[in-house]
């Protein structure tokens, strides 16, 4: 029987969060009702009470859905949060929000997108090349498609389009007919506790794939899986080596022009008009998908060559002649490089300077050093205290220890108000903002000093 048949009434603590926003738009386009708490009024919270969603922002019992049926909450929500134990006390059925997305996947042909980076643009890629092509999916993505202005839609095709996450070991409760693997570096190691058992659990994944799927993994990721009864291929920029890859890329007016080499041929000047050369790598993690779905190349061409990007993924909030800011949801040392080098194909030779907010104290810990050299790729770097998020602090573990580390001269730790202070005298052309936490929520203000000056 499916769990979804007699839900009524869904109530979700964090209903905030990128993932969670998904799926309560999904029942509340289902007719059901959804209400829930988060912690802090955002735009996101904002844009689900337009659409109906009742939402408080206390931690109070008195406020929650009380006939609510079913309740999802997020890992994230601490242990003692009232308005949980309340739930799980009262003997209701409580659930992660892993297994509200096995329920809607079980039934249908799912399309799984897994990676410790790079996954919510190639699952966004993914979702908006079945949409634009007219093949139909429901999407359910990490981040907010700028062509759409959404986390979530629905069609009648029943495929679903998900971004499949490791934390907390959530992906392993899917079962894809088609599973991408993007990157299995290093991260979450207060879930994992070391990089072997990352590696082992996309192993896992891939062995969840349903008999005669399919797994696409970039290619020098390679986990240990049981292949039979899948077909296994990889993909790659520019290597040759790999089943889908890139050639003849070149960049014109900040655009990628290449072509996309797959087993039954290539696709021709291929258009990706978003910055960063390992989105080049993500779009051929999408096509690849689209390629195995049997889309027609033509109308995978015009899909990638319309895709107007996510939201904090190499997301310009300014391109003039004079200035340019760049906003990227990057925080794992991977993702850093991966943004520092895309910047470097489209501005060579200018001057970056890099803002940077750390997040998790686990996170920064871990991965010390490998912040530490990718940093110092920068011309300047500030960094901004690091965001706690979940976690309280660790002794010694802070943005001062990082500055510390690094060999690059023009380096500062500062506060946002010192922040807004630099950004309203800065004649630096070329700026990137990066990080997790709430450094987004300083964006618009640096945008309107930088342009001001």
């Amino acid at each position: 029987m499916n769990p979804l048949t007699n839900i009524k009434r869904i109530y979700f603590i964090g209903i905030g969060g990128i993932g969670m926003s998904a799926l309560a738009r999904y029942f509340n386009t289902q007719g059901v009702y959804v209400s829930g708490y988060d912690k802090t009024p955002t735009g996101l919270t904002d844009d689900l009470i337009k659409e109906g969603i009742k939402i408080h922002f206390e931690d109070d019992i008195q406020q929650l859905d009380k006939d609510a049926t079913v309740i999802v909450y997020t890992p994230a929500i601490p242990s003692a949060h009232a308005e949980l134990n309340y739930f799980i006390d009262k003997g209701y059925n409580v659930v992660k929000r892993s297994d509200v997305l096995n329920w809607i996947t079980e039934n249908a042909f799912t399309i799984g997108i897994a990676g410790t980076h790079g996954k919510t643009t190639t699952t966004s890629m993914t979702a908006h090349i079945l949409r634009h092509s007219g093949y139909g999916c429901n999407a359910f993505l990490g981040g907010i498609a700028s062509n759409y202005d959404t986390n979530f839609w629905s069609d009648e095709r029943n495929v679903v389009v998900v971004e499949a996450d490791e934390y907390d070991r959530s992906f392993l409760k899917l079962s894809p007919n088609i599973a991408v693997i993007t990157a299995v570096d290093p991260d979450h190691l207060d879930i994992y506790g070391t990089a072997e058992e990352v590696l082992k659990a996309f192993g896992q994944y891939a062995d969840k794939i349903k008999p005669g799927g399919t797994l696409i993994q970039k290619l020098g990721t390679t986990v240990n899986t049981d292949a039979k009864n899948k077909s296994v291929f990889t993909y790659g920029y520019n290597k040759d080596a790999a089943s889908y890859h890139t050639s003849n890329l070149k960049v014109v007016d900040g655009s990628y022009i290449f072509d996309l080499v797959h087993p039954a041929g290539v696709l021709k000047q291929v258009v990706l008009n978003m910055g960063g050369l390992h989105n080049v790598e993500n779009a051929t993690a999408a096509i690849a998908i689209a390629l195995t779905l049997g889309i027609e190349h033509d109308k995978i061409i015009k899909a990638v060559a319309a895709f107007q990007g996510v939201k904090r993924r190499f997301e310009y909030k300014v391109k003039t002649a004079n200035k340019v800011l760049i906003d990227d949801y990057a925080h794992h040392p991977e993702e850093l490089n991966a943004l520092i080098s895309g910047v470097r194909s489209i501005y060579p030779g200018e001057k970056m300077v890099l803002v940077f907010q750390p997040h998790l104290y686990s996170r920064t810990q871990d991965q010390c050093e490998g912040f530490v050299q990718t940093l110092d790729k920068a011309d300047e770097v500030i960094l901004l205290p690091i965001y706690p998020a979940r976690e309280l602090p660790i002794e010694g573990v802070t943005s001062e220890m990082l500055l510390d580390k690094m060999k690059l001269e023009n380096k500062k730790v500062m506060t946002k108000e010192a922040l807004f202070e630099w950004a309203s005298t800065t004649n630096d052309k070329l700026i990137v903002m990066a990080g997790a936490g709430d450094i987004d929520a300083c964006i618009t203000k640096v945008k309107d000093l930088i342009t001001k000056n």
